[in-house]
């Protein structure tokens, strides 16, 4: 038996009984009240989907990856378990407060081994270990790649899902051909058949335009900063954890109540859209970047101090926004090609391409509140030596005036 669930993006999801106790847990009915995009609703109304759906649409493809390399019922229990649990480390606004706990110490969503001791009766009423399914999700078992690999499950449904209600195109992919292009072999592990280079070409290209269209945009990233600020004025390394097993509503409560005039400042301007704006905004070639991206988190600091002092305005004035290198894309799956097996980057060089323009995408930013930004943006460009743009660079690394 099997309980039926619409999905705008996946029609019909089945869920199986023996998933319904796991389902109904307070861990996984949670992820409802947590934003799949975070901020990005800011930017893009429609961006009100959770982490519950994205959840269930993750498990629904999953389990039709195992049911096509024709994995026994127990393994393909424990991995779609494994797929409708793999976000319960998600705290409020997703990935926006993963970074706030990684001011206070190591912190990873993969890792769901804290929250064993809730899920272990409803593994053990389905015969599986939580233990298997926390290996599966953070990458080390030998199932790991249908969720956590190459050309996963998880990515599948976030850039379709994240499509549909940001209403960006550039998510779309072929879920149901890449799936029927996988195969299981005992010694090469998950790898794809060559009829289905076309749709892994898919993934690659609406991985590497969602990233500024959306993961990116410049709105949700400074809503983020200011949350990540507000938080960090907040918390302390013991306070964190119990912050991050809220939900987004919960957390913005607590924010917006706290002891700190500048962290209630803050939440109000997020919850009212009152955002801080681009004083610069500028991209790798106007920057020293290798020296940017190596900055201890105490650098970073000291540098957005020494702008705010420049400029003469409160240092909770000046956000200092300076992101790591998306990483490269690497595709350890190998391709069926006739008889053999090759590397996909030897058949793909698109993947090399995608990469570069991955690269290409890097902003780094300084924000402040409207009426700061001409003297915040000549502090900035000072204190950080930035270049003036030269006629080869393209328009989008250049200072733009927002509407």
């Amino acid at each position: 038996m099997t309980k039926q669930i619409k999905d705008p993006v996946h029609g019909y999801i089945e869920v199986p009984d023996a998933l319904l106790p796991l389902l109904d847990t307070a861990l996984v009915q949670r992820l409802h009240a947590i934003r799949q995009l975070g901020f990005a609703y800011l930017v893009y109304p429609g961006a009100n989907h959770t982490r519950f759906e994205h959840s269930l649409g993750t498990m629904a493809l999953a389990n039709k990856v195992c049911r096509k390399l024709d994995l026994a019922d127990d393994e393909r229990l424990l991995v779609t378990a494994s797929a409708l649990v793999h976000d319960i480390g998600h705290g409020p606004f997703s990935h926006a407060s993963e970074r706030l706990a990684q001011e206070f110490g190591s912190f990873s969503h993969d890792n769901i081994l804290p929250y064993s001791a809730d899920l272990k009766p409803c593994f053990d009423e389905l015969g599986a270990d939580v233990k298997e399914a926390a290996a599966i999700i953070s990458g080390t078992h030998r199932l790991a790649s249908i969720i956590h690999g190459d050309l996963d499950v998880d990515r599948m449904d976030y850039l379709l899902r994240d499509a549909h209600y940001t209403g960006v195109p550039y998510g779309t992919l072929d879920a149901n051909r890449l799936i029927h292009s996988l195969s299981l072999d005992s010694d090469e592990g998950l790898f794809l058949r060559e009829d289905g280079l076309s749709a892994a070409e898919s993934l690659l290209i609406a991985r590497t335009l969602m990233g500024p269209s959306v993961y990116y945009h410049h709105v949700s990233r400074i809503a983020e900063e200011m949350f990540l600020q507000a938080g960090k004025r907040v918390f302390t390394e013991q306070s964190i954890r119990s912050f991050l097993r809220m939900d987004d509503a919960a957390a913005l409560m607590l924010l917006a109540t706290s002891h700190s005039d500048s962290a209630r400042a803050l939440i109000s301007r997020i919850r009212t859209r009152r955002l801080y704006k681009r004083a610069v905004y500028v991209g790798r070639n106007q920057v020293y970047m290798e020296r940017m991206v190596s900055l201890r988190p105490d650098e970073k600091e000291r540098i957005r101090l020494e702008i705010a002092e420049k400029a003469n305005v409160k240092e909770e004035y000046v956000i200092l926004d300076i992101p790591p290198v998306r990483r490269e894309m690497h595709m350890q799956v190998r391709v069926q090609n006739l008889h053999d097996f090759v590397p996909f980057d030897d058949i793909v060089p698109l993947l090399t391409l995608m990469n570069q323009t991955r690269k290409e995408q890097w902003r780094l930013g300084v924000y402040t509140v409207p009426e700061y930004r001409e003297k915040v943006s000549a502090a900035a460009m000072s204190v950080l030596g930035i270049q003036k743009p030269t006629k080869q660079y393209k328009l989008s690394d250049i200072i733009v005036e927002e509407k």
